[in-house]
């Protein structure tokens, strides 16, 4: 039932405890009836109200009635006929505040106080006078008023209204078990918002989930429980959300595409989020732009997954001519060891232009020619570096080159050594006469000359 329905039907019942019979009112009144004369006009301006309809002349007939010098029974059913008069007219505030005379004054008997009061209260709620009606309403629970479902939604939407969110929890939570699990939709959203506002999260939570479970393609209950997993800073659950809206179809803009991208990358999981990035690119739904196929080439660098990200490399230099996504095509061949592209990539990134840092691509070339056994050009590339890394590749060139020199010499004078260590034995031999050498002596000083020289060139190349 609406407020204005409430109001109409609240008054009127309101005012008809204070008309009818001559009933006796209670507690601040022992005359039980009108003079003659005064009775006459009370019944003129009820009759002009009620069989006639006409609320100007029975106001005009109870102002003459007021005239008088009434006693209190007559004040009691005065104020009643004038509250309903104000009704029939519309002012309801006027009606109230006679109802309230009539109560200060003690004219209303103990059985009618207490409906009274939950009709006043309703009057000012309907009038939007929140604070007074609840005044009422709670002078009405204290005489032991029992509220039904509807005027416990009514006190929580009031409560809410008043900002005590508390309060108005409390209230909801009644309707709710009244109602159980099949209540309206708009419970269930008031008492999740209650529950929000309160800072009653698991509750809210279990709410939510069983909506879910009803509605598995409501959007907004899935924002809902996102949004309330990211204001308590738990990523990972929002994480979790996001993936099963996606995989339940329920996200479609790119924003939200991305967001789901996003959250697998940052949760080093970049294989997946590039599959779904180029999945969402390939069926339109994410422009598939320079910014794009940058962060996609990325993804699957970091992945490792290096033959899928040289095609995506590819597209992103052609649309830019991007001399950085020229170099980023050279490492990724690099790193699957195709050293002639790879220099072809980066002499490209270097002709194009607009590297960062144009001697780690010459390093890079450097590189390649390293591992296709140009030495002569890796220095070449190392000193165009001119950067701490060429001079480096350099020093460890010169390094490996002394190192193999040497022991190139070592194994060279190993073989001189044992040459000389032969030639010895065979001159010990003549020098005791021997008269069989062996056959080595023959030419044991040729050969000795001929391993003393190819150490020497050794030493000397």
């Amino acid at each position: 039932m609406s407020f204005k329905s409430l109001l109409k039907s609240a008054s009127v019942a309101a005012a008809c405890l204070l008309v009818g019979t001559g009933t006796a009112v209670a507690q601040g009144c022992d005359i039980t009836e009108f003079g003659s004369d005064k009775g006459q006009l009370y019944l003129e301006a009820e009759n002009e109200l009620i069989a006639n309809d006409n609320a100007a002349a029975a106001l005009t007939k109870l102002n003459q009635l007021r005239a008088q010098e009434l006693n209190c029974y007559e004040e009691g059913a005065a104020l009643g006929l004038s509250a309903q008069i104000k009704i029939a007219n519309n002012d309801y505030l006027g009606a109230a505040q006679d109802l309230e005379t009539s109560l200060s004054k003690g004219y209303i008997s103990a059985e009618n106080r207490t409906p009274l009061l939950l009709s006043l209260s309703q009057i000012y709620f309907a009038e939007d006078r929140l604070e007074t009606g609840l005044n009422w309403m709670n002078q009405w629970l204290a005489a032991g008023g029992q509220p039904n479902r509807d005027q416990k939604w009514t006190l929580a939407a009031v409560y809410n209204k008043l900002d005590d969110n508390r309060e108005a929890l409390k209230w909801a939570e009644q309707v709710f078990a009244e109602d159980g699990p099949n209540a309206s939709r708009q419970v269930y959203d008031f008492l999740i918002f209650l529950y929000d506002a309160n800072g009653e999260l698991a509750k809210k939570a279990q709410l939510l989930e069983v909506l879910l479970e009803r509605n598995p393609g409501d959007r907004q209950l899935w924002d809902a429980i996102s949004g309330d997993y990211f204001k308590a800073d738990n990523q990972r659950k929002a994480f979790e959300v996001q993936k099963a809206m996606y995989l339940g179809g329920i996200l479609s803009t790119e924003d939200e595409l991305m967001r789901v991208v996003n959250f697998y990358n940052s949760f080093d999981v970049p294989f997946e989020a590039a599959r779904i990035l180029e999945k969402e690119m390939n069926a339109g739904r994410i422009d598939r732009n320079f910014e794009k196929l940058e962060l996609l080439a990325n993804l699957y660098q970091v992945a490792r997954e290096h033959e899928r990200a040289i095609p995506v490399i590819q597209q992103a230099a052609a649309i830019n001519n991007s001399g950085a996504m020229y170099e980023r095509l050279g490492r990724s061949y690099a790193d699957l060891q195709q050293w002639d592209k790879a220099e072809e990539s980066l002499q490209k990134a270097l002709e194009v232009g607009g590297l960062r840092d144009r001697g780690l691509a010459w390093v890079q070339i450097g590189q390649s020619r390293y591992e296709r056994d140009d030495r002569a050009g890796a220095r070449e590339a190392f000193r165009n570096a001119n950067n701490r890394g060429g001079r480096g590749w350099l020093a460890f060139m010169q390094s490996e080159e002394a190192t193999a020199k040497a022991l190139r010499v070592f194994e060279l004078d190993t073989v001189r050594r044992e040459i000389d260590n032969e030639k010895k034995a065979c001159d010990q031999l003549i020098i005791l006469g021997g008269e069989n050498l062996p056959e080595g002596c023959n030419d044991v000083a040729d050969r000795l000359a001929e391993a003393t020289e190819r150490v020497v060139e050794a030493q000397n190349s």
